[in-house]
């Protein structure tokens, strides 16, 4: 049974660090590509950040440059989400996704498996 695990969210004041993490089983995780979207209320869900299978590569939206950091082991078959320097407006439920796409893929419909969401609350 494929899965995707999210982990690591939480309430945390403005200016706080989080690291989300997400387990992967029931697929060859390394073979994916690993990306981590968000969605706040009333929003749509947006990609931050997408890693190539091997780790290799990155790829960032624009305004989480600098603030975010995704990596992975694929020994623990795990792709994690580093959030720097949190703001309020990073209030969201923050979703993992693994495709066999190329990096730098946004469309959601372009990742094949997806977890279940953890929130990250940020307070003012």
């Amino acid at each position: 049974q494929v899965q995707l695990v999210e982990s690591g969210g939480g309430l945390v004041q403005s200016g706080g660090s989080l690291r989300l993490s997400c387990s992967a089983s029931g697929f060859t995780f390394g073979n994916y590509a690993g990306a981590w979207f968000r969605q706040a209320p009333g929003k749509e869900r947006e990609f931050i950040a997408a890693i190539s299978w091997s780790g290799a590569a990155t790829y960032y939206r624009d305004s989480v440059k600098g603030r975010f950091t995704i990596f992975r082991d694929n020994a623990k078959n795990t792709v994690y989400l580093q959030i720097n320097s949190l703001k309020p407006e990073d209030t969201a439920v923050y979703y993992c996704a693994a495709g066999l796409v190329v990096i730098g893929v946004r469309s959601r419909d372009a990742y094949d498996y997806w977890g279940q969401g953890t929130q990250v609350t940020v307070s003012s």
